[in-house]
């Protein structure tokens, strides 16, 4: 049917007007044609519904429309085939054609012709460059389609402009104080906010801008209602699940399937006035623009370009990021503050001037003894990051996490409010369409009354039980990986130590441990795309309803997944290394190779570097991908323009064919999920590394307009998607608040050195002379009779290797300290969540003036009745009688 060949030297236009027998409810599911043959669309030949108009350029440019400069363009498919006449086959000769391609060509087909049943208005272009011709169909939803599909939808229209309140508390609070905020930039036609309402075809009259029907609906929410009617129209048989635009273009029937840009991102000139520019150019000049990396966002032109989804993204980082500025300030405080501690820490100087006196007991079993006095410098170093500042900001970043969230929380029912989707219900959202076409039985949906498709609960939870096992397969598949990653660096050590040169021997522990964190790191990035993958097969065999549940359902099994991926190894490092190491005599071992030992330094230093080498590591990897694989990719498919295009003049390129050679947006999946680990990064291991909210602040400047840039310049515009915030990855980071209240408060307790030194400071001496002795323990008899030689270890052990009362003493305070820890932490924050509202009493008013501005405008008044009545000259009944009579006045109801 689309095979129509256009000349070489000029583009070929091909009209496809709707069918004129559209099913009567403009439905994207022609009954007629769900379950018939496709015999009759066996032949990829033309049909006489395809009228051939040659191009003729429009006297006066526009872009996004059709030919005749008045249809506006929805929406565009895309695909691309190899040019015949290019590839040797005359025009006489009949082409042999694979057997994929027929089939590809039938769908294609019968695609487009139940698109014209939907009531679509499409034109189709094709356009041969060199060996290949590129075709395009522009699509149209008329007025009336618009209509049926935006109440079916659920779409809000305005109905009355109200005061316009975006604002930042920080910019209120510097206008408070008269200080000029640098941050603050006066963007361009702002959208401005409305009371809405449910759109109802017969309250018209009532709604803003009724007259222009071209302008009711605005761009997004047509985009959405088309790609709607892409989703759910037919391509074969639907018991074969063969809908829907997204598995045409799986199976590459289409390139691509998208929704154009507002002409290009870049103006023609610089002096063209602000006010002028394109909704895309304002975004690019105030939002994606390096040099605006500290100005607020402009979230509203964002929300009413990309959609509420997209905006909630970009919301939540740069709050995010906002008040990660005093969590790194505070942070670096610290760490400048241990900096001097460790100046004056007397430990310390006892270890660099005193450690000679002290010979440690080998640290494998082919090692030799070893002095204090050599790990000087480590000892120091761990220091910086061990001391009781490190209990107030373990403390302080529990409660910025708390805090954090409970004011995002007003945020979303601000921004919620404000963008038209705090009352987005999830029995409104309509059945996916794979989930109906897969559904093995229908019944009626409690709430709503409607007949859907069905999936048991119980066949459900049966599959949900089975992905979960094949989850937690793949999570001990990671544990075994992290295993071997122990049995490296414990390997590695001993192999460099047998080296025999004295430099490889003195720092063999130290480049085990950082060479392991990178093979450590390696092992997550590929172990992480490869389950990325499966949880898009499990997620789909689990048959969820709706796509808010499909999302759900796949971020909860790849969160958990990179949840063990990335934390695993700093988990055993903080919790479990050296703890299971022995004594002298009487080490423990795993697989023949004595376990793991703390290094020289201590474990909280070894935790430091490996949470710097995975965040800051994967930060940095990850930021060069998404800015050099765009660049790579964006230059690679403009050099193959150029090349094809070499030997003619330069063609001036419509807008769907400037769109078509952008990047496809993947979602935001990604980027979620790296902000998100990022935050458990900074909250669970923070108290061995303050400086991680500093580099955090970093990384998420240089995100935010990484992410504005593609979204603006090198991705094709996104589908627009409802939302009323994050979604389950609020869920997410909740959990991971009371994590990290509970990790914090064990990494103090037990791998800090700060309750051993709290101790020996009240029980001993206040300046912790003699600190260093009394942390070491004498090697058993058994083992200076067998090496002949007598040496310390550090654990609170007699000479027999028994443990000491001083270790059951500090047991018990570190699990008192733990209790109190944790319990006076959640306790102020139910204290914050209790005198923190959820929604601001500014937005509940505004909720109560726009429900009551929508039954005053929706509904059908007194005075109207009366008119009525006067007109039908015969309403004299009495009231009993009126409750009986057959009223013309629709019911009265308020949307």
């Amino acid at each position: 049917m689309l095979k129509q060949k256009g000349n070489k030297d000029d583009d070929t236009i091909n009209l496809i007007v709707a069918n004129e027998e559209k099913s009567e409810n403009y439905g994207s599911l022609a009954k007629e044609d769900d379950d018939s043959d496709d015999t009759d669309d066996e032949t990829p030949e033309e049909t006489s519904e395809v009228e051939e108009i040659p191009v003729r350029p429009p006297e006066e440019e526009k872009f996004n429309f059709f030919q005749d400069g008045k249809t506006r363009v929805d929406f565009v498919l895309a695909w691309e085939e190899e040019n015949e006449k290019t590839n040797g086959v005359s025009s006489t000769q009949k082409p042999k054609v694979p057997k994929n391609v027929v089939q590809d060509i039938k769908w294609r087909n019968k695609f487009v012709k139940n698109l014209g049943k939907c009531g679509l208005l499409m034109e189709m272009l094709d356009k041969e460059i060199e060996d290949n011709v590129f075709h395009y169909i522009l699509l149209n939803a008329p007025w009336d389609v618009l209509c049926y599909h935006a109440e079916n939808m659920c779409l809000r229209v305005p109905l009355q402009q109200s005061e316009c309140c975006g604002s930042n508390w920080s910019q209120a609070i510097l206008s408070k104080l008269r200080i000029y905020n640098v941050m603050y930039e006066d963007v361009p036609n702002t959208p401005p906010e409305y009371y809405s309402s449910l759109f109802r075809l017969s309250k018209l009259e009532r709604y803003l801008n009724k007259d222009n029907q071209e302008d009711f609906f605005s761009n997004i929410q047509r985009h959405q209602i088309v790609y709607q009617i892409l989703e759910n129209t037919t391509y074969g048989h639907r018991k074969k699940c063969q809908i829907g635009i997204e598995n045409l273009l799986n199976e590459h029937v289409f390139s691509a399937a998208y929704p154009l840009h507002d002409g290009s991102h870049k103006s023609a000139s610089d002096d063209i006035k602000p006010e002028n520019l394109s909704r895309r150019q304002v975004l690019y000049k105030y939002w994606a623009c390096w040099s605006k990396w500290y100005k607020y966002q402009p979230l509203d032109h964002i929300r009413n370009y990309f959609g509420e989804k997209i905006a909630f993204y970009f919301a939540w980082i740069g709050f995010y990021t906002a008040w990660l500025l005093p969590a790194g300030i505070v942070g670096t405080l610290i760490f400048v503050g241990g900096i001097y501690l460790v100046t004056t820490d007397l430990p310390s100087k006892e270890i660099c001037e005193e450690g000679s006196t002290y010979n440690m007991c080998p640290l494998c079993n082919i090692c030799k003894p070893w002095k204090l006095s050599s790990i000087c410098n480590t000892y120091k170093l761990g220091h910086l990051f061990d001391h009781w500042g490190t209990v107030i900001f373990s403390a302080f970043m529990s409660l910025w996490a708390v805090t954090f969230l409970e004011y995002w929380k007003r945020k979303t029912a601000i921004l919620a409010f404000r963008w038209e989707c705090l009352d987005i219900d999830e029995t409104e959202e309509r059945p996916r369409p794979q989930f109906t076409v897969m559904a093995p039985m229908t019944a009626k949906n409690p709430i709503t009354g409607a007949v859907e498709p069905f999936f048991p609960k119980k066949a459900r939870l049966r599959r949900i039980f089975t992905s979960s096992m094949v989850i937690l397969l793949l999570i001990i598949v990671v544990l075994m990986f992290l295993i071997s990653v122990i049995l490296y660096r414990t390997i590695i050590s001993i192999v460099m130590y047998e080296s025999g040169n004295t430099i490889i021997r003195a720092t063999a522990s130290r480049i085990a441990s950082f060479s392991g964190s990178i093979v450590n790191l390696l092992c997550i990035l590929i172990l992480a795309q490869l389950y990325t993958y499966l949880a898009h097969f499990l997620t789909k065999w689990e048959m969820h309803r709706t796509q808010s549940k499909y999302e759900d359902a796949y971020v909860i099994k790849v969160f958990l997944f990179q949840f063990i991926n990335f934390y695993s190894s700093p988990i055993y490092i903080a919790f479990f290394k050296g703890r299971f190491v022995g004594y002298p005599g009487g080490y423990k071992t795993m697989f023949g190779v004595r376990n793991e030992a703390c290094g020289p330094g201590g474990c909280l230093i070894e935790l430091a570097q490996e949470l710097l080498v995975i965040m800051v590591g994967k930060q940095i990897i990850n930021n060069l991908r998404e800015f050099i694989m765009p660049k790579i990719k964006l230059w690679w498919e403009k050099h193959k323009w150029k090349t094809a295009v070499k030997n003619e003049a330069k063609p001036a390129l419509q807008p769907w064919e400037q769109d078509y050679r952008l990047l496809y947006c993947e979602g935001l999946f990604e980027e979620y999920l790296e902000i998100v680990l990022q935050f458990g990064f900074i909250t669970i291991f923070v108290a061995a590394c303050p400086l991680a909210p500093l580099f955090a602040l970093f990384n998420n400047w240089v995100e935010t307009r990484l992410d504005a840039n593609k979204f603006v310049c090198k991705y094709r515009r996104p589908v627009v998607k409802h939302a009323k915030g994050i979604g389950i990855w609020f869920n997410i980071l909740e959990t991971i608040t009371t994590i990290a209240v509970l990790s914090n408060a064990f990494l103090i307790a037990f791998t800090s050195d700060f309750l051993p030194r709290l101790y020996y400071s009240y029980t001993y001496e206040t300046n912790l002379t003699g600190y260093i002795n009394f942390t070491l323990a004498y090697s058993p008899p058994s083992f200076i009779n067998l090496n002949q030689t007598m040496c310390r270890y550090k654990d609170f052990r007699d000479d027999s290797g028994q443990l000491t009362i001083t270790y059951w003493n500090l047991m018990a305070i570190r699990l008192g300290f733990v209790i109190v820890f944790e319990h006076v932490v959640f306790f102020i924050a139910r204290m914050i969540n209790f005198l923190v509202p959820d929604v601001p009493e500014s937005v509940e008013l505004k909720v109560k003036r726009e429900q009551y501005m929508a039954k005053q405008a929706l509904s059908e008044n007194k005075t109207l009745l009366k008119q009525v009545e006067s007109l039908a000259g015969v309403w004299k009944t009495k009231p009993q009688e009126r409750k009986t009579t057959t009223d013309p006045i629709p019911e009265h109801k308020s949307d």
